[in-house]
């Protein structure tokens, strides 16, 4: 399998919208401020340089340690100008420390922290959220061993 590394220093001054055919796609784009990578890996990856948006499609993985995430979808788009990214298509997305979001669409708005996630049609959005318990003196508590989430039966 041929692998082909892609280094996108946003914006970048290409002309037009160009696609890489390959199985496995990466591209690592920096944003803003610090200059923080954001890497995306996936079978097929676009970018428009007009409207600076990275479009990623089949078995996409994202990871952006600056805010410590990783997320897996069908399709991602990164908007650079809004600062925003698009996941569809089966979307989990992982924080540190635990903190996940499984559904069909979410939007997560980077310069906000923020995630706005959609369920498929008759479905829910899951997310999981850890939760440091303190005892009745403000001390924090031992937190519970992990248990596998809820599954509701059909």
């Amino acid at each position: 399998m041929r692998r082909f590394g892609l280094a996108l220093m946003l914006p970048v001054a290409l002309l037009g919208t160009f696609a890489f055919p390959t199985q496995v796609q990466t591209a690592t784009a920096q944003t803003s401020e610090a200059n923080r990578p954001l890497t995306i890996r996936a079978d097929v990856q676009e970018y428009d340089a007009k409207n600076q948006v990275i479009t990623a499609r089949g078995n996409v993985q994202m990871l952006y340690p600056a805010r410590q995430l990783q997320a897996t979808s069908a399709q991602a788009q990164y908007f650079s100008k809004e600062r925003r990214i698009d996941f569809s298509g089966n979307v989990y997305i992982l924080q540190q420390g635990g903190n996940s979001i499984r559904a069909e669409k979410v939007t997560y708005l980077i310069d906000e922290g923020r995630f706005v996630a959609l369920p498929q049609s008759n479905r829910q959005v899951e997310s999981i959220y850890m939760i440091q318990e303190s005892d009745n003196n403000g001390q924090t508590a031992t937190p519970a061993p992990n248990t596998p989430p809820f599954k509701p039966s059909n």
